[in-house]
């Protein structure tokens, strides 16, 4: 009996790793390859032509002294969660906290009527307007220039706050 089950066993294991190596179950011998470009090699692009002596990082990078509490990744988090919490009324559709990108889609704010969609770009480590970048879109287009200042205003002047708290602890 016990010899038995050890035959058994041993076939099940047998056919499993047979069918399991030669791709039995969904080969991809049918499927044409996607060529399009990823997200992160766009933004890429776009910080390296800003600036092309940007350092490579390495692994060895994880060990080394931040120096400011500040700064995550290479963006500064009070603007990075002053951001979030400003536009919580739009839907987050990605974010990226190494290359500073948070890109929102279409929301209403409260007691709005205008349906917005944000692009935000925090691209230094400082607690500084030069910062912070927006592109702030309607349905029909880009937003005025004046309702784009108003929403960096907000974000920074909530960012301020966030610092102050720290400090206090």
């Amino acid at each position: 009996m016990d010899l038995t089950r050890f035959r058994t066993g041993f076939g099940i294991a047998l056919v499993a790793a047979f069918v399991s190596g030669c791709g039995f179950f969904g080969g991809n011998s049918n499927r044409a390859p996607v060529e399009t470009p990823a997200a992160e090699d766009i933004v890429d692009e776009i910080l390296l032509e800003r600036n092309p002596n940007r350092p490579q990082s390495s692994i060895f990078d994880f060990f080394r002294n931040r120096g400011d509490a500040g700064e995550l990744g290479a963006v500064n988090k009070y603007i990075w969660n002053a951001a979030l919490e400003t536009l919580d009324f739009l839907p987050v559709e990605s974010v990226d906290p190494f290359t500073g990108v948070i890109t929102t889609g279409f929301g209403t704010p409260p007691g709005g009527g205008q349906a917005y969609r944000a692009t935000i770009l925090v691209n230094d480590p400082a607690l500084d307007a030069r910062s912070l970048n927006l592109a702030l879109m309607t349905r029909s287009g880009p937003a005025s220039a004046a309702t784009v200042r108003a929403v960096e205003d907000a974000i920074l002047t909530r960012a301020r706050q966030l610092r102050q708290q720290d400090s206090r602890l």
